[in-house]
């Protein structure tokens, strides 16, 4: 099924009980809350009875960025090259999401995600790739069905970085989280997004994730 589609609601049946989307997928800024409220969503929906487990579907830039350090770079950058780092970053991720796919099918699971195909749009957006690199990633990403629901973690970019320093492990620049906000919003799949305030307390935000979960 085609991605062009893939990041809003899948629709409903018409008539009978509605259930519960199988793929939840959380994207956003880095800061945004996605891994904190991926893991949260996902045990409150087992605790609910529900089969659903928590899936990460990481492009490996974090990891890069410490063997950067650790050999002597600034970052991921800085040792792969602008490039380099995209196409790796864009393979891994692609990798990610297909074992976790083949995961929801064979364990029969709910499986709330930790980013999706959108955040890779979104970084080759941010991060300046020529419009060829997005068209191919999308060519390539096109092979996984749509999320049942896509929540978009709206959070301000000075609240996103404000996390990213109290975590202690990386950084980021203001501009780049402001360019990255930017460039989710600019995606065709942006409109089918559901939208969550995330610059509040993370209870806040599961609730207001679950809540939607129940209109889904």
């Amino acid at each position: 099924m085609a991605l062009d589609a893939q990041s809003g609601p899948a629709p409903a049946p018409s008539g009978g009980p509605r259930r519960m989307p199988r793929t939840i997928a959380l994207v956003g800024i880095d800061g945004s809350g996605k891994t904190t409220q991926a893991r949260v969503v996902a045990a409150e929906l087992a605790a609910a009875g529900h089969r659903a487990a928590y899936r990460q579907n990481a492009g490996g830039r974090h990891w890069f960025g410490r063997i950067a350090v650790m050999a002597g770079r600034a970052d991921a950058e800085d040792l792969f090259g602008r490039r380099g780092t995209l196409v790796v970053e864009s393979a891994l991720r692609w990798l990610a999401i297909a074992r976790t796919l083949l995961r929801r099918v064979v364990r029969r699971e709910i499986a709330v995600m930790d980013r999706y195909a959108v955040c890779q749009f979104a970084s080759l957006r941010a991060h300046g790739a020529r419009p060829s690199a997005e068209r191919f990633a999308r060519l390539a990403y096109r092979l996984f069905p749509r999320p049942g629901v896509t929540f978009f973690l709206a959070v301000d970019p000075e609240v996103a970085q404000d996390r990213i320093e109290r975590r202690g492990y990386d950084s980021e620049t203001l501009d780049y989280l402001r360019t990255a906000d930017a460039a989710y919003r600019s995606l065709r799949e942006f409109p089918a997004f559901v939208v969550i305030d995330a610059n509040g307390p993370a209870e806040q935000v599961t609730k207001a994730i679950l809540a939607e979960l129940g209109r889904v």
